[in-house]
This record gives structure tokens, C-alpha cells and sequence, in this order.
């Protein structure tokens, strides 16, 4: 693959990580994430079918992208989801999914068949109670037993928990004793104060504060720091003997911004080149109207800002001034 075919921003990070939003709709309503009332549905026609998807698809892995991950939204309740999968699966792309995993146990095969490996499960809390308060919704004994079911069927399985200040932070011990026990990653993601939330920094538990009730509670000569990968999100760490790990995203005070691989695809077509960037780029009405991509995504990705969508700090004054969709419309 000659040299010009990467796809390299002005800070020479080279882009090989495609996240794909399949829908903005979701079987959960986590308040962090959506409106309580959910959001406003849109026309069909505004979001990528399927075979838009992998048509686009197609365009950016000869443009280099190396790892597509599917994302929603809930992307299992995209109505052909199956047919997706296994299109994307023939795809020389490394093929991952995020899933709150309410309706993991109908895709087991599919995904073996698609080559997926790798699934990513959203889990806030391990208590019933109050996972169903974050959630709005009573999933938890179903998740559950879909995230054992990823586990006897061998998937590498890692697991995103939000941490929210006086929610759930009590809880960072009983998950990292879970991948003590079990091969399962956990990930420890600050809370990010987006639309869906109106900007609650209150609510935000730092890298620091997470690390300190790890250590605190294990002990740091229990904790060993594990090496992380070059684009890595995570920095993480496993106990002494554990067959698991845990790990720590800080994408607001300790970001990873300069070893950023990813480019975001929304569920209506539009490249979003970070979380907090504030311009996105049209692709579905381009791609309908059969023009060619390629110069688009270039252009995307060296309008790419150094760091959280040319903020230079992330404080109240930034929300003020600042426009963007709610996690959900963004696909995480």
C-alpha cells in the first residue's frame, strides 16, 4: 500500500481506526448518554442503510483503515444487523463491536462468523438496583448472562464502565476483583459532561481519584502497571495473578490526544474527526450523489485540532460557546 494511501493528519497521526454508528436509537435510555424522553427520531432516509454503510466502509479500508468498530446507539437493533455484520466480515479489517449486549445471545454465531473476536459491553453498575436507575430500563439479569455467555464462547471481552461521582465510584473494587477472577477488561471511563447531561462536571471522578480507590482498597504493591499499546485509550493495570485486567480512560484530564488513530462515523454519514469537534463532514449526500469520498476524508482528517476539537481548555466557558450532539447522536 503505497505512502499516500494513509490517511495522515497536519500532526502526522495516522488514521487506521474506523468507528462506524450504526443508529441513534437504543433499547436503554442511561441518562448520561440520552434525554430521558429520548431523542427526536429522524426520517429514515436521513441515516445510512446498510448497504451505504458498506459501500463507505469499502472507501476508507482502501484509504488504509485497518480496525472498524460498529457502534451505536444500540447497533444490534439495526434491522438487518446480521447481513452487516457478515458483508463487514469479509472486509480485511479487524471487525469489533460495542454493545450493551441485551440481545447479545442472537448474534453468538454471527459474529463467530464474521470473524469478530473482539466485543466491547457497557455495564455502569453490578448491582441490579442501581444499574436499572442508570439505565432507566431492567436489562441487568439478561446482560448478565450474555456477558458469561461472551466469555464460554472465548470472545476477548472487555467492559466499559462509566464512572459517575456519588454513583457508582464505590463500586470500582467488586469489578476490578471481577477480572481477578474472570478473563474479562475492564474499563474505567470518566464521565464526559455532554449534551445528554448538560455539561455535570460535579459528576466527573479523575484518573486520579479512580487509581487512588483501586490502590487503596488492593494495595499498591497488589497492582501491577501494565505496558500500553502506541494508540491505546486505556492505561492499564491488572492484580498480581489475575487473569483479567482493568484500566483507566481519561479522555478529559489525562487525554490521549496525540496518539489518536480514530475517525467517527455518525449513524447519518457524517465524519466527526474527535467527540468534541464542532465541524463534521457530510459523506451520505456525497455518497448518494456518487461522488468520490476520497478527497472528503482527506480533507476531514488535516482539518483534524490537536487535541479535544481545538479546545484549549475544557471548562464551563467551552460548554457555553460550544455546539454538538448528544453521546448518543455521536456514537461514543
Amino acid at each position: 500500500m503505497t505512502h499516500n494511501s494513509h490517511l495522515i493528519d497536519n500532526f502526522g497521526r495516522k488514521h487506521d481506526y474506523l468507528r462506524i454508528s450504526l443508529t441513534e436509537r437504543c433499547n436503554l435510555r442511561c441518562f448520561y448518554c440520552m434525554p430521558e424522553e429520548g431523542i427526536e427520531k429522524r426520517d429514515k432516509a436521513n441515516f445510512m442503510t446498510s448497504e451505504e454503510v458498506i459501500g463507505i466502509a469499502k472507501t476508507f479500508v482502501k484509504m488504509g483503515i485497518k480496525k472498524i468498530r460498529l457502534t451505536g446507539g444500540e447497533p444490534l437493533i439495526k434491522k438487518d444487523i446480521a447481513h452487516l455484520l457478515l458483508e463487514l466480515g469479509k472486509l480485511p479489517v479487524e471487525l469489533t463491536i460495542t454493545t450493551n449486549a441485551v440481545l447479545v445471545d442472537r448474534f453468538i454465531n454471527t459474529f463467530k462468523l464474521a470473524g469478530i473476536k473482539s466485543v466491547n459491553v457497557s455495564l455502569d453498575s453490578l448491582d441490579e438496583k442501581s444499574f436499572n436507575n442508570i439505565s432507566r430500563r431492567s436489562y441487568f439479569n439478561k446482560i448478565k448472562a450474555n456477558i458469561d455467555l461472551l466469555l464460554q464462547h472465548n470472545f476477548h471481552l472487555k467492559l466499559n464502565v462509566v464512572v459517575i461521582k456519588d454513583l457508582n465510584e464505590h463500586e470500582i473494587p467488586a469489578f476490578i476483583e471481577w477480572s481477578n477472577a474472570k478473563n474479562i477488561h475492564i474499563r474505567f471511563i470518566e464521565f464526559m459532561p455532554f449534551d445528554g447531561n448538560n455539561w455535570n462536571w460535579d459528576k466527573k471522578v479523575s484518573f486520579k481519584e479512580m487509581l487512588s480507590i483501586a490502590t487503596s482498597h488492593f494495595g499498591t504493591s497488589q497492582i501491577e502497571k501494565i505496558k500500553d499499546k502506541e494508540n491505546d485509550t486505556t492505561r492499564s493495570y491488572r492484580l498480581k495473578g489475575a487473569l483479567g485486567t482493568f484500566g483507566i480512560i481519561s479522555s478529559v484530564t489525562n487525554p490521549f490526544c496525540d496518539t489518536c488513530n480514530r475517525i467517527r462515523l455518525t449513524a447519518d454519514g457524517k465524519i466527526k474527526n474527535c467527540l468534541f469537534s464542532q465541524t463534521e463532514t457530510d459523506l451520505l449526500t456525497n455518497y448518494r450523489k456518487e461522488r468520490n469520498l476520497e478527497p472528503l476524508i482527506r480533507e476531514a482528517i488535516l482539518l483534524k485540532k490537536e487535541k479535544h476539537g481545538g479546545a484549549k481548555v475544557l471548562d464551563d466557558d467551552f460548554a457555553k460557546l460550544r455546539t454538538n450532539r448528544s453521546m448518543i447522536a455521536i456514537g461514543g
